[in-house]
């Protein structure tokens, strides 16, 4: 349970935070670079959140809940998945998959690449997958030198496609979507 009376700490006024292990690093390491960014993808599907109603948003708070979680995961540096922590299970990105798969047999198949926008729940669910996939890059380059959930990064990466997808999904099933025109402006 979290339980936070004071918001200030002065605990980072030198430039570090503490991770989920106790240990103080730089505010620019990159674990903090990863889980910030995570960060950011859920403050963006807050923005969405604005925009949709029912099921779409009901799948999006649950991500969210889900991004607290993947945060907690990447702020912690142990390499013992066992322990008691919170960490991103399989269960997680089979959800995920399930999701991607339910919208997606609602919609055509793609016949270009398509440009953020139309509906502001899609421009800004497009907004979000560019941030997770930002988070992606972040969790891959950590995990190159230091220990990261390999579930983690599998959730990162589906949860980047099924951002795309909702967004053709909330975008009139994609009868909404703008379409990249190839070389339409020579």
């Amino acid at each position: 349970m979290v339980k936070l009376t004071r918001i200030y700490t002065r605990g980072g006024d030198k430039g570090e935070t503490s991770l989920v292990s106790g240990d103080r690093v730089p505010k620019h390491d990159a674990r903090v670079a990863a889980f910030g960014t995570v960060d950011e993808t859920n403050a963006t599907i807050g923005l969405v959140r604005l925009h949709t109603a029912g099921e779409a948003d009901a799948m999006l708070a649950r991500i969210q809940d889900d991004l607290f979680d993947l945060g907690a995961d990447l702020g912690n540096p142990s390499d013992d998945m066992s322990d008691a922590s919170l960490r991103i299970v399989a269960d997680q990105v089979t959800r995920l998959e399930e999701e991607i798969d339910a919208m997606n047999a609602c919609l055509a198949p793609l016949t270009s690449f398509v440009l953020p926008g139309g509906t502001p729940a899609s421009a800004y669910l497009h907004q979000a997958r560019t941030v997770c996939r930002r988070a992606e890059r972040l969790a891959t380059t950590l995990a190159e030198t230091e220990s990261v959930n390999p579930e983690a990064i599998r959730y990162l990466n589906r949860l980047s496609d099924l951002l795309f997808v909702a967004a053709r999904f909330l975008n009139d099933k994609g009868a909404g979507d703008i379409l990249w025109r190839p070389g339409a402006n020579r």
